[in-house]
């Protein structure tokens, strides 16, 4: 059964970046445009990891993050941030929130899926 990755992501070309490169590799993918949307989507979903936006409009990712880590249904779910914010002391907040893993846009394909692969291995143990 393909693995299943949530990807909130507000903007539209990245978000279809996103999907569609999981796509190709065999993933199951449920698009989020709306932060608001995500946590729900989330439960509905179950999703084995999700790529979570930093800087959504409404909510802000970290806020996201922090109450999917909190929530005992989601809590085990690996996160990667994904965010074109990326000044001095950034990942660290993104770490504190709860994120497994962090990368900074724009994104490139090779470490996008290496960071996937690595946290879908490591939850998989």
């Amino acid at each position: 059964m393909a693995k299943r990755i949530l990807v909130v992501e507000d903007n539209d070309l990245n978000r279809r970046l996103f999907c569609d490169v999981l796509k190709s590799q065999g993933f199951a993918v449920e698009p989020v445009s709306d932060g608001r949307d995500a946590l729900e989507a989330a439960h509905s979903f179950v999703p084995n990891l999700i790529i979570m936006d930093i800087q959504l409009p409404n909510i802000s990712g970290l806020d996201l993050i922090e109450a999917a880590k909190s929530d005992k249904f989601l809590r085990t779910i690996p996160v990667l941030a994904v965010t074109a914010y990326a000044g001095k002391g950034d990942e660290e907040r993104i770490r504190d929130a709860g994120a497994d893993n962090y990368l900074a846009k724009p994104v490139s394909i090779g470490p996008f899926m290496a960071a996937v692969r690595a946290l879908l291995e490591r939850d998989a143990r």
